[in-house]
C-alpha cells in the first residue's frame, strides 16, 4: 500500500485502476475530450483507469488499484479586508520567495512572450540576481512576438534566442509528441515541440509562467448569476466545432441519451463540489481544478522532455493566497501590472502584446480614437501581405495542416484503415470535408481532435501486439 498526496494543481497525471469497472473505453468521457480538448475531472480513455484528483490524499494498493481518496484542500473564497497595497505586498513577497526557492543557484531558462506572466518572472529573476537564458518564438509568416520578448530580455541583460516555428515539423515529431503527452492533448498547441531539440541544447531549469493569467484576473464576468454558470463555462471551454464533433461521435457510438444533456449534468455536478458563493472566484476554482491539471499540465510535459520545470503560479502557497485576496484586487491583472511597474518601470513601458501598440503604463488608451491609427496601418499591412500571396499565420495548425505535403500526412492518419474500428469514417470524412471547403478556423479543432484520436488508436493497437 502506498500513499500519494496530489498538489492543488498537479503537474503530472497519476493513473490508478478502479475496482469493479470494466476494461472498456469510456466513450462519454472521450466525447467531452473531443469537445474541449481535455479530459474532465478524473476520466481517461478507459472506464477502469482514472487520474488522481487535485488536492487529495490517496491510498493505492500494490496492484495499482485506488483504495481510498480524500480531499486535503478545497478551493475557498475568504478575502481579507485589506488595501490593494497590502495585497500587492503579499503577492510580491510570495512570488519572489517561490522563485528564489525554485531556482536557487541554478541557471533559469525563461520562455518570454509579449504578455504579463513571463514578464513578471523576468522582473523577479532580474531583481533576485539569477542567471537567465531567455528565448521566444514566432510563427513563420506570423506576428513577430519575439521582438517584444527581445526588448524585455535586453532590459534585463538576459541571454536571448529567437526561434521561428517552421511548417511541416509535426509529422516528424508526432510519434515523439504522442509518447510525451500520451495523446491527452492535441498536437498543434504545444508549439515548443517545433524547437524541442534547440531547447535541449540549453542548460538549466525552466521557469514557466503558466496559469498566472487565470489566477491573477477575474474568474468570471461581473454580475454573472449562479444559475448562468454552466452556460458561461461552456462558452469558455468548448472549442469551435467541438460540439459538432462530440455530438457526431456520441451518435455514431449509439450512446444513451444525448451529449448536450451529459455535458450540462457533468458541468453542474463539478460546480456543485465547489463551495464558493462568489461566482467569479467559483469559475476560477473550476478552471484550476479541472482545466489546469488536464490541459495546461499535459502540455507542460513537452518542456519537461527537455529540462526540469518550475512553475511559481502552480505553487500550493500561491493557490492559498488567491483564496484570500479580494476579487477586485485580482481582476484585470492589476496586481501583476503594478508589480512590474513598481519593480521595473523600463519593462512596464515595453509593448503589451494583448494591448499593442500600448504598454502597461498607457493601455487604457487602447480604444477609439487613440488606437485607430495603429489598427488602420496593421490592417493595411495584412492586406498587402495577402495580395502578395503571403498568408498571415496566427495559429500553428495553419503551418502543420495546410499545403499539399501536410494534407497528405494528415489524411494518412485520418483515413488509416484501422481507425474505422474506433471512429466512424463518415464522421471523419464529414468534418474533414467541412474543414477543407467551409471554414478552416471553425473545423480546425475537430480535425485536431480526430488526429489525436487516430494516433492514440494506433498506439493502443501496437501496444496490444
Amino acid at each position: 500500500m502506498k500513499k500519494i498526496k496530489t498538489p492543488i494543481i498537479p503537474i503530472h497525471q497519476t493513473f490508478v485502476k478502479i475496482q469493479g469497472e470494466p476494461e472498456a473505453l469510456d466513450h462519454k468521457a472521450i466525447c467531452l475530450f473531443a469537445a474541449t480538448g481535455f479530459f474532465w475531472d478524473d476520466t481517461t480513455y478507459w472506464k477502469h483507469k482514472k487520474v488522481l484528483r487535485p488536492g487529495t490524499i490517496n491510498e493505492i494498493d500494490d496492484s495499482g488499484y485506488l483504495v481510498s481518496s480524500k480531499a486535503w484542500f478545497k478551493w475557498y473564497y475568504k478575502p481579507k479586508a485589506q488595501s490593494f497595497e497590502a495585497s500587492l505586498q503579499q503577492y510580491q513577497e510570495l512570488f519572489e520567495q517561490i522563485i528564489e526557492e525554485q531556482i536557487g543557484d541554478q541557471q533559469a531558462i525563461l520562455p518570454l512572450s509579449g504578455g504579463l506572466d513571463s514578464r513578471s518572472q523576468a522582473v523577479a529573476l532580474k531583481k533576485l540576481g539569477k542567471k537567465v537564458t531567455s528565448y521566444s518564438y514566432s510563427f513563420q509568416g506570423g506576428y513577430k512576438e519575439h521582438k517584444i520578448s527581445q526588448q524585455i530580455a535586453k532590459a534585463c541583460d538576459f541571454e536571448f534566442q529567437a526561434f521561428e516555428i517552421p511548417p511541416n515539423y509535426l509529422w516528424d515529431k508526432i510519434d515523439e509528441l504522442a509518447e510525451i503527452n500520451q495523446c491527452y492533448s492535441e498536437f498543434t498547441h504545444p508549439r515548443q515541440m517545433g524547437v524541442l531539440e534547440e531547447l535541449k541544447k540549453m542548460e538549466g531549469v525552466f521557469s514557466l509562467g503558466h496559469w498566472g493569467d487565470v489566477l491573477f484576473d477575474k474568474g468570471g464576468e461581473e454580475g454573472i448569476q449562479d444559475q448562468d454558470l454552466v452556460d458561461y463555462i461552456h462558452k469558455k471551454v468548448i472549442k469551435k466545432g467541438g460540439m459538432e464533433l462530440a455530438q457526431s461521435l456520441w451518435q455514431s457510438w449509439n450512446l444513451e441519451g444525448d451529449f448536450k444533456t451529459y455535458l450540462e449534468e457533468t458541468t453542474q455536478a463539478l460546480l456543485n463540489r465547489i463551495e464558493i458563493q462568489n461566482t467569479s472566484a467559483k469559475v476560477r476554482a473550476f478552471k484550476s481544478m479541472y482545466w489546469a491539471p488536464r490541459w495546461t499540465s499535459i502540455n507542460l510535459s513537452v518542456f519537461a522532455a527537455a529540462h526540469p520545470i518550475t512553475l511559481p503560479y502552480y505553487d500550493d502557497r500561491m493557490c492559498e493566497l488567491i483564496c484570500q485576496l479580494p476579487e477586485a484586487h485580482l481582476a484585470d491583472r492589476k496586481l501583476q501590472i503594478d508589480y512590474i511597474k513598481q519593480n521595473n518601470p523600463q519593462i512596464a513601458k515595453i509593448t503589451w502584446q494583448d494591448q499593442k501598440p500600448f504598454n502597461l503604463t498607457n493601455f487604457q488608451k487602447n480604444k477609439v480614437p487613440y488606437n485607430l491609427p495603429y489598427r488602420v496601418v496593421d490592417k493595411l499591412k495584412r492586406e498587402v501581405q495577402a495580395k502578395l500571396g503571403k498568408k498571415f499565420i496566427q495559429r500553428n495548425w495553419e503551418l502543420q495542416f495546410l499545403g499539399k505535403e501536410n494534407e497528405r500526412q494528415l489524411e494518412s492518419h485520418l483515413f488509416a484503415s484501422n481507425f474505422k474500428d474506433f471512429v466512424d469514417p463518415k464522421v471523419v470524412k464529414d468534418l474533414y470535408t467541412k474543414f477543407k471547403t467551409q471554414d478552416q478556423v471553425f473545423y480546425s479543432h475537430p480535425v485536431n481532435m480526430l488526429l489525436t484520436l487516430g494516433v492514440w488508436n494506433i498506439r493502443e493497437l501496437s501496444s496490444r501486439e
